[in-house]
């Protein structure tokens, strides 16, 4: 289970496991009580049943700082009851939509990304700065960067580098096979053909167009 703890105006974001608040980690609700904003709290449970005890020690917790709305996603449907018990704003929803709204705040917490596992269809994730992932993104998935992109795995789906208007932006992979690839206002529709190389490669901006060329990696003598 994954906590969201995050105030709009002052930008401030923060995702937290449930293993700390359940150990009573007074040092971060020291750093939440003494925000004066209030502060919107988010709990996300995929495939986890979580007790109405559980959700009430949460509750008690929140409720001695200064939040404006605690609610509950998951998929779990005891979880949802659990929660409505305790007149929280509970929400089923599907495992995926929740994954997504994960990613959604991941990509606002800082601006490059690390990324460890497979981005699969319909996922999105978005980085204000680099965006790496160690993992494969599958077709029918879209990765975004204001800077650049490395995947370290297969690129199939769709990936979109500069998004500021950088020109200078690039895209590595280890398998270069996207559905379509963009950098800055250029788009390229993926090759056909799978590719044949066994080297790593990455697509940059020349007159105008994108191209696909090996990724040179420097080494010190």
């Amino acid at each position: 289970m994954k906590i969201v703890v995050n105030n709009p105006n002052s930008k401030f974001l923060e995702t937290i496991s449930f293993a700390n608040l359940d150990d009573d980690n007074q040092e971060t609700f020291k750093k939440f009580s003494s925000m004066k904003d209030p502060l919107e709290v988010k709990i996300f449970a995929i495939n986890e049943l979580i007790s109405s005890h559980h959700l009430s020690k949460l509750k008690n917790k929140f409720d001695k700082i200064n939040i404006n709305s605690l609610c509950i996603y998951s998929n779990n449907r005891d979880t949802i009851l659990a929660g409505k018990s305790l007149k929280i704003d509970s929400t089923f929803v599907k495992e995926q939509e929740i994954k997504n709204k994960l990613l959604s705040f991941n990509s606002k917490k800082k601006e490059d990304i690390l990324h460890e596992g497979t981005i699969r269809s319909g996922d999105r994730i978005s980085s204000n700065g680099n965006l790496c992932i160690i993992g494969d993104v599958n077709p029918g998935a879209i990765v975004s960067a204001k800077k650049n992109i490395y995947v370290w795995g297969k690129l199939q789906g769709i990936a979109f580098a500069g998004k500021s208007g950088n020109n200078n932006a690039s895209i590595s992979s280890l398998y270069l096979n996207p559905l379509q690839l963009r950098i800055a206002d250029v788009i390229a529709i993926g090759p056909n053909d799978k590719p044949k190389n066994s080297y790593p490669e990455i697509a940059v901006i020349d007159n105008q167009t994108i191209i696909i060329k090996p990724l040179l990696l420097e080494t010190k003598n």
